[in-house]
């Protein structure tokens, strides 16, 4: 089928991020929070990655798979922030074609490897309170060492067509993406080509991969909670919620704002274009920013580390 004549075939080299294209002004406003925001999850997250590394008695599996979790968070927030706070100082808003499907694959994979790590995780729960005397010879360090792999793996491989997809689109003389980051529903719908199978298997892989850990997290709270519930020991069941709680706040933080996210999308012929763009900056920096503090604030053990390593300094 020929292209209509007002299109040009000349490959596109570069994209035009366009961020809050209905009120330019948001920009300097935001700037000052984001910045913040965005100190602040660098700056936890490294925290407790050196006084997990740092401190002995944190070197346990549960330990090693937040650590996976802060690696994931600091890596999202790189990809993500600064260029956002590039164009809002600089006006630098300019990505290169490799760099645009590059940020969207780290976006896509790490988000869905963010959702595995909180299932991993709450497996880890499950063990601990449902079968305490077989935790240690379950969940050990090559444990932890192959659920890493599978992390990675599984959704590196799966997300990995989405920005293929996108790049094999022609690009016939629309360059503005109207977002702060190259989301690939944002760059697809400025190609010429047919982009429907690209959407379904977004859509498809997304909330299969999303879907199938939010059930088996699910699933590992209702064992854990009917295990509790059973105990008949004075004290010992809000000991036992209590190791689960701060696993609980992140894994509602992640998806609240997730739920968020999509719910706007979907509902965003009735709210401004712009409300969508927000959230989904958000979304790369209010959990990761708050990860860490729940953790160092709920836990004794990371408290203590971050107390020793701050004497240290």
């Amino acid at each position: 089928m020929a292209l209509p004549s007002n299109y040009s075939t000349a490959p596109v080299s570069e994209f035009l991020l366009i961020c809050f294209p209905n009120y330019q002004s948001w920009q300097h406003w935001l700037s000052l929070p984001l910045s913040l925001l965005f100190l602040l999850a660098m700056g936890a997250n490294t925290t407790l990655l050196i006084t997990i590394r740092l401190e002995a008695s944190l070197h346990e599996p549960m330990y090693y798979l937040l650590s996976l979790l802060s690696l994931l968070d600091i890596v999202l927030c790189l990809t993500v922030i600064p260029k956002v706070l590039a164009i809002f100082w600089f006006d630098n808003k300019s990505i290169s074609f490799s760099g645009c499907f590059l940020q969207m694959f780290i976006m896509n994979s790490f988000l869905t490897m963010e959702s595995c790590t909180f299932m991993v995780m709450a497996y880890d729960r499950y063990v601990a309170i449902c079968h305490p005397l077989r935790y240690p010879s379950i969940i050990t360090d090559q444990f932890v060492a192959r659920a890493a792999i599978f992390v990675v793996a599984r959704n590196g491989i799966l997300t990995m067509p989405i920005p293929i997809l996108s790049s094999q689109l022609r690009y016939c003389a629309e360059n503005i993406i109207r977002n702060c980051i190259c989301t690939n529903l944002s760059v697809s719908k400025l190609s010429c080509d047919d982009i429907t199978f690209n959407r379904l298997y977004q859509f498809v892989t997304g909330w299969t991969l999303l879907g199938s850990d939010l059930i088996l997290i699910v699933l590992s709270y209702s064992f854990i909670l009917k295990a509790v519930l059973r105990i008949k020991a004075e004290g010992a069941a809000a000991k036992a919620l209590s190791t689960c709680g701060s696993h609980f706040i992140l894994i509602l933080f992640f998806s609240t704002v997730l739920l968020v996210l999509v719910i706007t999308n979907l509902a965003r012929k009735r709210i401004p274009p712009d409300v969508p763009i927000l959230l989904n900056i958000l979304h790369h920096l209010i959990p990761p920013a708050l990860n860490p503090i729940v953790y160092g604030v709920r836990t004794k053990e990371i408290k203590q580390g971050m107390q020793k390593l701050l004497r240290r300094l």
